[in-house]
């Protein structure tokens, strides 16, 4: 531990940042040159970390070495290798070196853009990127800028729609004759469609006796029925109950299942519901034309989002969220203290961020996406996806021809859920679940699992950024080696 006198501390050098970053830099190179000598599935016990860092905070500086030695030394040994060509588990989070340089710069000009006096740079910036991601998604004017709608990058799925939920909720409520009537107000969603918007309509008052989970089947591949969904509102009707919002969702988690846009978004139009569509995952393939057709109905809804930092080469964090009228966003979050009063937002001929978000601070997040998209171009940007799900379809062509296995729902995109067949259907679940922890305690690969229909399957969902051919390939290897040694000593047992 080291020491230094008040008159050298100097927290922004300009000469040690060089020095200093160029060595986390390295750092980093490293890290991802041997990213393959790790467990992807980190093995550490609950509070190791305790036992190998001090109790309490240092009096004098530590030395940067000192620093990335203990980074090396104890923090790297309990992750769980997200960048690792060999993870498959969740939906990546999928980095990129564009995307680096733009967290770089994110963070050394450190500006808070709350409104656009704030940094001016920040505000325009972000407004022409949605713009030009919904340009790459062919979205309709009506959710852009450059057309009557308007966008904002939030951090999360989760923040999208506490957001829009709110908006939905604050013009029912007008409707309505106030607050008395929230818990009359539904969400609708179904049973694939990610859970964090039963989280969002909880904090935003919605009861959570008032959130109907459709349920979903194999014989629609999980898709929402929307006949369900009419059926479901009818009976709220009746009830007395006040149909709110409808979440369709564009590659759900468990299984990537696409729900039919056009005709929920009929449905909604017809008992005038919030139309939002959750494409955080699959969004990004729709950039690609062969794809495009998934969003089809999408003039149809009030909002939509999706996250390039899932499979768009932009390091966490980032979501896009465009919505048609910017003003029902506004109204529900906007404040007006008097020390953030200025003549640019008087005049209303600027955005100020901070009323399109639940938080006041944020990010200048628009130029790492803005990075990303200027080096990367949307001609590579198309191929990163197109190979993955090219990956995906090879993946998926492997497990089809062995016959211990299935493929539990056919594949949209470059997520393959699959298992291993049980010989009675009551084992399957302790099966797969014994063989899925064979394959992430090898070290080798990491995946996840979903339930569908009360099916237990395995996830392979690939599409992090140094996969590569070789990789898949030798997944599926692996799972064949575990299947063996456990369909073996299966066998051994009943002998």
């Amino acid at each position: 531990m080291g020491s230094a006198s008040k008159k050298t501390f100097l927290p922004l050098d300009p000469t040690s940042f060089t020095n200093e970053s160029k060595a986390v830099i390295d750092f980093i190179a490293d890290y991802y040159n041997n990213i393959e000598k790790y467990p992807v599935q980190s093995r550490v016990e609950p509070g190791y970390l305790s036992a190998k860092l001090p109790e309490s905070a240092p009096n004098c500086p530590d030395s940067l070495e000192d620093i990335l030695k203990d980074v090396n030394d104890c923090i790297v040994p309990g992750l769980t290798h997200w960048q690792s060509p060999n993870f498959f588990g969740y939906f990546h989070a999928n980095a990129s070196t564009a995307g680096f340089l733009g967290e770089m710069l994110c963070s050394g000009f450190n500006v808070v853009g709350f409104n656009w006096i704030s940094s001016p740079a920040a505000t325009e910036l972000e407004s022409l990127l949605v713009d030009w991601m919904g340009q790459m998604l062919m979205l309709p004017p009506s959710f852009l800028f450059s057309g009557t709608g308007g966008g904002v990058l939030h951090g999360s799925t989760c923040e999208s729609a506490v957001c829009t939920l709110a908006a939905a909720r604050d013009e029912a409520l007008k409707e309505l004759g106030g607050w008395e009537n929230i818990t009359k107000l539904v969400v609708y969603a179904s049973d694939q469609t990610h859970f964090t918007f039963q989280k969002a309509a909880k904090l935003v008052g919605i009861p959570p006796s008032n959130f109907r989970s459709i349920e979903t089947s194999r014989a629609t591949r999980f898709s929402m029925s929307p006949e369900k969904v009419r059926i479901a509102i009818e009976d709220d009707i009746k009830l007395g109950l006040v149909p709110l919002y409808l979440c369709a969702t564009l590659g759900t988690t468990p299984c990537g299942a696409v729900d039919p846009i056009a005709e929920l978004g009929k449905v909604a139009r017809e008992y005038k519901l919030w139309l939002h569509i959750d494409a955080a995952y699959a969004g990004s393939a729709c950039i690609c034309p062969e794809f495009r057709h998934y969003l089809d109905g999408v003039e149809l809804a009030n909002s939509f989002s999706m996250n390039p930092h899932k499979w768009f080469l932009t390091n966490m964090d980032c979501c896009c969220l465009w919505i048609k009228e910017p003003k029902l966003l506004v109204d529900s979050l906007s404040t007006d203290p008097e020390i953030l009063r200025n003549k640019a937002s008087k005049s209303k001929a600027v955005v100020d961020y901070k009323d399109w978000q639940v938080a006041l601070s944020r990010r200048f997040k628009a130029l790492k996406l803005w990075i990303v998209i200027r080096r990367h171009g949307l001609a590579n940007l198309r191929y990163h996806i197109r190979t993955d799900i090219g990956m995906a379809k090879r993946f998926e062509g492997l497990v089809a021809k062995d016959e211990r296995f299935e493929i539990v729902v056919p594949r949209t995109f470059a997520l393959v859920c699959l298992r291993l067949k049980p010989k009675h259907e009551a084992e399957g679940t302790e099966l797969n679940c014994k063989l899925l922890d064979a394959i992430n305690s090898s070290g080798r690969a990491f995946m996840t699992h979903a339930v569908l229909g009360g099916i237990y399957v395995i996830r392979c969902a690939i599409g992090t950024t140094m996969t590569e051919q070789h990789h898949v390939d030798a997944l599926w290897k692996l799972i064949q080696e575990k299947a063996d040694v456990l369909l073996m000593g299966s066998d051994r047992i009943k002998s």
